[in-house]
């Protein structure tokens, strides 16, 4: 427990050594038995990620470690009970290069020093698998064996359980924690102080399965949070726990109450479903900062990188058996005055640690790989800072090239199609300039290794399919849509509007349709090719392997070959696009008709993508009207529709009949794509009517007017019948028009005149009856 512990000191050790090699000790006295309520503090935090320095661009307020832990420090001196400091997951892993280089071992030693006692474990925790997090990040620190770990922390997750004999996945290791009150069977943890006895309780998102590797979780089962929670509180309480305070990596899709209260996300849940046993629920995984209080009990979230801290206070009676939540706030970590002896000692202590870090990490990262014409960016929404993983980006794009061309060796796998999940990517790169080893690092920095496979058309429609998330329950997740990067001559079109399942129309690679039941070489980073993000059609492929190849060193590889002394240009081409045909659109056109569909998913979402104003159009050769791009990017829409035309294409002019090509192409973007299409002949129209008005027998020799149309066809040509009284005429259409001088009558009577429009190359064969009155006189 924190150094706030009725009397307690902090020993700091004078040498930066020894510091890296244990953690901070917490020294302390047996605390008498308390017959008077006492006053408990709780500190809380969520998805540090290895923020070890200050960051304000950009609007953020991230304190770095030194300031967050002598703020921790500053706040526990400035309390008279006891405090303990938890946290809701998410420490390590998709960490800023500094931490993320050295395995983050030296956010292990700032949380250290900082004195956390405990935290849920995140699903970034097992980034690297189950058995780096319980044998490095969990083990004892030793120079020789484990150098990289060492953490002081107890991480507990009670709905994290073995397979092989259903206990606690997580070990216990309060055997080598600074205080000797400390007890923990890793999936909950008590500790006692001021007499009063604490609980928590450790629950991870139940999307684990589908956020990390599966390989890396699979002789581990995740349980129901809720129901694991309510039986760990019974448990404790019956323990004599005199207070319990869930720790779940689970938060709410945004910070209104409202949404924490609605049993239509997971965390809203959570929070309904947990009982009355829990008296606190500090949250994370989704990085927003909210302070609630529900149904008389907090639930809070410090938001992200050591910005804030929850406070809660509660007056605990023992006695009584009772416990009252007094206030609760959110502290931002830089704009607390850190005094304190010991806190200030702190800060010095971790402000050493983050500075050899980052010396060390400008030495390792400084290197020049190549460069960049232009700036590879994530999708985002509207305000430009936003990560939208639902949209096609310059940087997924490419990513996914580098890996098709990493294992694009006969002894790789010979890769012809690659894809990459969006949620790998975390940090853009910014261009025109240099790329450094640092700045590669950060974009995909969980070290996975490429995996190659054998997928039928069929099993990469399904994965297609999948982008359109559902868990392995059934389930939509917070993120309901996941936009896959593709590599270069991959390209695929879908209908949003069609029903789960079946969006996916066509898909292309290298301008050859893709065959169902053609097997192709495909790659993947071996957390997307194990099925994760939801993408368990990878799950059917065949002749899957890891190639060993890193996907950090297949950038380097890549900017070697491909920008070392000519900067890479920017690929802004879309490789999947949205097409939708109306309802009721027909088989086929014909020429004279207008044909029409929406397009959506033409542009990138930031403001340094290239974008196209218009697609040029054509019909098989011919050119036709430019149709308008609307790029309007989307405030709040986490989806690929950026970048929409309607398009509407009069089949007139130079077009023709057949199986046509419908070609799109983008100027800017050079994005092209073509849709099949059948296009038939127009139908004509014929009007006839015959001149004078009265036809007298033997004596009157009528004209008849013909006139040809057809809808689009400026003039119809052709060769016109006309069969009256046993006799045919045939004349040629000039202007679309002709005139036949009919012979006299010999009898009276109505005559039926048929005429017979022959057709043409673009309009199809008519036929008109007109009846001709022949009088006496």
């Amino acid at each position: 427990m924190s150094a706030s512990r009725t009397g307690r000191r902090l020993a700091l050790t004078t040498s930066l050594t020894g510091l890296l090699a244990a953690p901070l000790a917490v020294v302390g006295l047996a605390a008498p038995a308390h017959a008077a309520p006492v006053d408990i503090q709780i500190l809380g935090t969520n998805d540090f990620h290895g923020r070890l320095l200050p960051n304000t661009s950009s609007g953020a307020q991230e304190a770095g470690a030194a300031q967050f832990a002598g703020a921790v420090k500053q706040l526990e001196a400035g309390f008279a009970g006891p405090t303990v400091f938890a946290a809701g997951g998410d420490l390590i892993g998709a960490s800023t290069f500094e931490s993320f280089i050295q395995r983050d071992k030296p956010t292990i030693d700032s949380l250290n020093a900082a004195g956390l006692d405990v935290s849920a474990a995140g699903n970034h925790e097992f980034d690297a698998g189950y058995g780096d997090l319980v044998n490095r990040v969990m083990g004892p620190y030793d120079a020789t064996s484990n150098a990289e770990g060492g953490a002081a922390w107890q991480y507990i997750a009670a709905n994290v359980r073995k397979k092989s004999d259903d206990s606690y996945a997580l070990p216990d290791i309060t055997a080598r924690t600074p205080d000797a009150n400390d007890t923990s069977d890793g999936g909950t943890w008590t500790t006692t102080a001021g007499g009063v006895k604490m609980g928590f309780i450790g629950g991870v998102t139940e999307d684990l399965p589908s956020l990390v590797s599966p390989s890396g979780i699979a002789d581990l089962k995740i349980s129901s949070i809720i129901a694991e929670t309510n039986a760990a509180a019974d448990r404790l309480k019956a323990q004599g726990a005199d207070i319990v305070v869930l720790l779940v990596h689970e938060g709410a899709p945004d910070t209104t109450e409202a949404s924490a209260r609605s049993n239509d996300n997971a965390f809203g849940r959570i929070v309904n479903g947990v009982d009355g046993d829990v008296s606190a629920i500090i949250s994370g995984h989704t990085h927003l900062a909210y302070n609630h209080v529900i149904n008389g009990r907090p639930v809070v979230s410090a938001g992200q990188y050591g910005t804030n801290l929850n406070r809660l206070v509660f007056t605990v009676d023992p006695v009584a058996d009772t416990v009252v939540f007094k206030n609760g706030d959110i502290v931002r970590a830089n704009t607390v005055t850190v005094a304190d002896a010991g806190a200030l000692a702190t800060k010095a202590a971790v402000q050493e640690i983050v500075s050899k870090a980052e010396a060390q990490a400008n030495v390792l990262g400084a290197r020049v790989l190549g460069k960049v014409g232009g700036a590879f960016n994530r999708a985002k929404l509207a305000d430009g800072t936003t990560e939208n993983r639902g949209g096609e980006s310059t940087l997924g794009n490419l990513v996914a090239e580098v890996h098709r061309w990493a294992t694009s060796t006969a002894e790789a796998g010979a890769a012809q199609i690659a894809f990459m999940n969006p949620g790998g990517l975390r940090q853009d790169i910014a261009g025109p300039a240099d790329v450094t080893y640092k700045q590669a690092a950060v974009v995909q920095p969980f070290a996975n290794t490429l995996v190659n496979m054998k997928m039928t058309g069929a099993q990469i429609k399904t994965v297609l399919e999948q982008q359109w998330q559902r868990d392995d329950k059934g389930v939509v997740p917070t993120r309901a849509f996941l936009r896959l990067g593709t590599s270069e001559g991959f390209f695929a079109t879908y209908d949003p509007s069609r029903p789960e399942g079946n969006r996916v129309t066509g898909m292309w690679l290298n301008g050859k349709a893709i065959e169902s039941g053609t097997q192709y070489s495909v790659t993947a980073n071996s957390f997307l090719a194990g099925g994760g993000d939801n993408f368990r059609g990878f799950n059917a492929a065949t002749a899957k392997r890891d190639t060993g190849k890193s996907d950090l060193q297949a950038m380097v590889d890549y900017m070697a070959a491909k920008a070392a002394t000519t900067p890479l240009p920017v690929k802004a081409d879309q490789r999947q696009v949205g097409v939708s045909w109306p309802a009721g659109a027909p088989r086929f056109y014909r020429l004279g008709q207008d044909l029409k569909l929406n397009l959506s998913s033409l542009a990138m979402s930031t403001a340094a993508d290239p974008k196209d104003a218009s697609l040029a159009v054509k019909v098989g050769n011919a050119s036709v009207s430019s149709v308008p791009v609307d790029n309007t990017v989307s405030t709040t829409a986490q989806d690929d529709e950026t970048g929409k035309a309607a398009v509407s294409i009069s089949l007139k002019g130079k077009v023709r009949k057949g199986k046509q090509l419908l070609t799109f192409t983008g100027p800017t973007t050079g994005t092209t794509f073509t849709l099949p299409v059948d296009i038939r002949k127009a139908k004509a129209e014929l009007k006839a009517r015959t001149k004078p008005g009265r036809i007298v027998k033997g004596k009157t020799r009528a004209r008849l007017k013909i006139k040809a149309s057809a809808l689009g066809i400026k003039a119809v040509t052709g060769k016109l019948v006309v069969k009256v009284g046993g006799k045919k005429y045939t004349v040629k259409l000039k202007n679309g028009k002709a005139t036949v001088k009919l012979d006299r009558f010999a009898k009276t009577g109505t005559k039926r005149v048929v005429v017979k429009y022959a057709g043409s190359n673009k309009v199809r064969t008519k036929t008109a009856v007109v009846k001709i009155k022949v009088r006496r006189k």
